[in-house]
């Protein structure tokens, strides 16, 4: 019996997906260090995202800790980080830009009201519908996107331009040096995660030695007080709702792909099942509350959650730590942290890239079919250049239409003369919108005698245009005056027949095993028996 939505939100914490709490002391380090890691790295990633949607970054600092935790007490995947994100915040630009704030605000409201429902009308298992190439090719391209990102953090912030001479070679260095602590840790010691080390060793000695590179206040400043409810100052009225649902519609989609697709992978890698339509869900009330707590929304990210699982974050624990942190950076930690720098943390998001980016894909191109190589790079292509959402519904629709077009060429008969001069026609492969031609094609209603058999054991009826095809074919031979008989329709062929309204004949003994009764068509009417 399914669950109600309520349900779904009360038990999310006890959800049978969901790892138990840390067993041990070491355990409970491991969690902990872990989201301290992460919430370090979200800082930049949420100043910049800010930047980019147009407002001040303490609104998706904000985000970022709502969201995050939130998403961390009850979302379908434990360890999955959450927080404000580049693909939301593209299309928040505008709306900022002729609207306002406070119009973003009622937006992520209304994108979680949407999200909620997605969630409550188990919207998320249409995600089992994304075929493999596409999951490749969001996974590189979002790998390429996360480093492109990075190349911001080397903009010099006296002169607005990239850094040059020194400045930028003691930048790489520092880059590189983060990198190679994150390599040869966890061969030293595990004790503490690779990536948090590599951001204090190199932390300290650019505080050390007084190095001039920029840092994380070079961005912002981000203390701040805590969030205050306040509700969105726009107008409550239908013009309002015409502004901000376009907006909203298009956020919650962008927001449940990623999040749904993040989702899946880090369930891949740790091996444990996650729960969609909770995440859903979990995705939803976390913006409902960020809209009216001034956040600028969010959802899954996947450098962060690949951190995050690299470091031995497993429970909820590592995901709601993040957030805490986070916020007591806000309130008391800001001058610490704004020290931070950023050459560390493009280190860790470089080794985030390497290790997210499926590097096997070049071998996996030259094996599968033609098509799936173009489906991987068409979605590799379009997140870079475009939105996640855009490339994965072109995956998925470019995929389909192969998957049609190989399904529609498979159908062909076997035709053979029984005894009494009966012919039979055995249709083999199936029978839908994209195969019904080459269907009509296989009869010859002209040349055929006057007893035709058509034997559907081997193929399936479909869709609406199978059952039109069935139905012209019934009439070429009810007109040319020779007696038709359909066999082996299976029960959901006779299912859609009856509810089609054609060819529907109600018999005494149809089976209930799994194979239906012949169809007989007399000429001159549609009619039959067994």
């Amino acid at each position: 019996m399914s669950r109600s939505p309520l349900a779904v939100v009360a038990n999310a914490v006890s959800s049978e997906n969901a790892p138990a709490l840390p067993s041990s002391p070491a355990d409970y380090k491991t969690e902990i260090l872990s989201g301290l890691t992460v919430a370090l790295a979200l800082v930049p990633e949420a100043v910049a995202f800010a930047f980019v949607a147009g407002v001040n970054p303490l609104v998706g600092l904000y985000a970022a800790f709502l969201v995050g935790l939130i998403t961390a007490l009850i979302g379908g995947r434990p360890g999955m980080i959450s927080g404000a994100t580049g693909a939301l915040a593209v299309v928040m630009v505008s709306l900022v830009a002729e609207h306002g704030v406070e119009y973003l605000f009622a937006t992520v409201v209304l994108m979680g009201i949407l999200q909620v429902a997605a969630g409550i009308f188990k919207l998320g298992k249409f995600m089992r519908l994304v075929p493999h190439p596409v999951m490749l090719g969001f996974v590189n391209g979002l790998a390429i996107v996360i480093g492109l990102s990075q190349l911001e953090q080397f903009h010099d912030p006296a002169s607005g331009g990239f850094l040059s001479g020194f400045p930028l070679v003691l930048m790489l260095g520092l880059v590189a040096l983060t990198m190679f602590i994150i390599w040869i840790m966890p061969r030293l010691t595990r004790a503490i995660p690779a990536p948090l080390a590599a951001i204090g060793i190199v932390a300290a000695i650019v505080i050390g030695l007084g190095l001039p590179v920029p840092r994380v206040g070079d961005l912002a400043q981000i203390s701040g007080g805590l969030p205050e409810f306040s509700v969105p100052l726009v107008p409550l009225n239908f013009e309002t709702l015409g502004i901000i649902l376009p907006y909203a519609l298009i956020l919650a989609a962008i927001g449940l792909i990623e999040s749904l697709l993040t989702l899946n992978l880090v369930s891949e890698i740790t091996g444990k099942r996650g729960g969609a339509s909770q995440e859903c869900v979990a995705q939803g009330i976390a913006n409902v509350v960020t809209g009216f707590f001034g956040g600028m929304g969010g959802c899954a990210m996947i450098g962060q959650s690949m951190i995050n699982v690299s470091s031995g974050g497993r429970t909820r624990l590592a995901a709601a730590s993040a957030a805490i942190f986070l916020l007591c950076f806000i309130l008391f930690a800001a001058p610490v942290i704004e020290q931070i720098p950023l050459a560390a943390l493009v280190g860790v998001m470089f080794m985030v890239v390497i290790g997210t980016f499926a590097w096997n894909t070049f071998r996996v191109m030259r094996r599968v079919p033609r098509v799936d190589s173009v489906v991987i790079v068409l979605v590799t292509v379009i997140t870079v250049l475009t939105d996640l959402a855009t490339a994965v519904v072109a995956g998925v629709i470019v995929s389909a239409l192969a998957y049609a077009w190989q399904n529609a060429t498979r159908i062909g008969a076997r035709t053979f003369r029984t005894e009494d001069g009966a012919k039979v026609y055995k249709v083999q492969g199936p029978l839908f919108f994209g195969s019904a031609d080459g269907f009509a094609e296989l009869f010859q209603v002209e040349t055929d005698p006057e007893h035709v058999v058509v034997d559907f054991e081997h193929s399936r009826v479909a869709d609406q245009s199978a059952l039109a095809a069935i139905e012209t074919m019934a009439d070429r031979y009810t007109k040319a005056g020779k007696r038709l008989v359909l066999r082996h329709l299976s029960p959901d062929c006779h299912a859609l027949l009856r509810r089609s309204g054609q060819l529907v004949v109600e018999s005494d003994d149809d089976p209930a095993y799994g194979v239906a009764v012949d169809y007989d068509v007399q000429p001159g009417a549609l009619g039959g028996g067994h």
